[in-house]
């Protein structure tokens, strides 16, 4: 047995491998994360997994029921476009900082990283190209060197996938072509950052993330009805 096989995984592994199969669309929303289960797959007892589970539920991207267990997510319609409100405002300031810090080096990771998910959408791999798209935004973030508005876009990024497998569009050849032009959006912005001309970037990304939010597929509103003559009518 090698000794990358033998380690233990620590508390933070186990998040980030779950973390990592909801971001690439193995594990769906309203998935039961059985802690029996989790604990085999991972090689430790139950009781390491609760506080994993805590974790990933103060997040939001699992739900915990009281003797029910915990479950993927499922973000209702105001949660979706509540992140969308939040990432519109922390990832201006994030490309800000990104251009007044980063290296060359940083902006050739983010132009290798749309090279793939070009490469992953003509190959048809979707669901490998939303997670590299979500890595191009974390990628600004570690670039941006801030550390605290990172965390938080980290989190925005797995919900992010929640929603789009939630409230995504159905398979199309509108849809790729929209997916498409999301990668042409990542090379606009790279331009922009590349050529340090702040408004122009800040645009770009507020439109970018706004794009994505008009092209979700929100269930109509089904408020009750409050007329007494329509509700007690024979």
């Amino acid at each position: 047995m090698s000794a990358e096989a033998a380690a233990p995984l620590s508390d933070n592994d186990i998040y980030e491998r779950i973390v990592s199969a909801i971001l690439d669309h193995k594990l769906l929303p309203g998935t039961k994360l059985v802690e029996d289960k989790l604990g085999t797959v991972f090689g430790v007892s139950r009781t390491r997994i609760r506080p994993v589970l805590v974790r990933l539920a103060n997040e939001q991207i699992v739900t915990l029921i009281p003797n029910r267990g915990a479950t993927v997510a499922e973000p209702s319609t105001q949660q979706a476009r509540e992140v969308f409100e939040v990432r519109r405002m922390i990832e201006p300031l994030l490309v800000e900082r990104f251009i007044a810090r980063a290296s060359d080096a940083d902006l050739q990771r983010l132009l290798a990283c749309v090279r793939e998910e070009e490469q992953a959408r003509a190959g048809g791999d979707l669901q490998r190209a939303i997670r590299l798209s979500g890595d191009f935004h974390l990628l600004i973030a570690e670039g941006a060197d801030h550390q605290t508005l990172g965390r938080i876009l980290r989190e925005m990024v797995s919900r992010t996938s929640l929603i789009l497998m939630t409230y995504g569009p159905p398979p199309s050849p509108q849809r790729e072509q929209e997916s498409a032009c999301g990668c042409l959006e990542h090379r606009a912005l790279i331009d922009a950052m590349r050529l340090r001309i702040v408004p122009e970037a800040v645009r770009l990304m507020k439109e970018h993330l706004s794009r994505i939010e008009a092209q979700l597929v929100f269930p109509p509103d089904t408020a009750p009805k409050t007329d007494l003559a329509q509700l007690l009518a024979a």
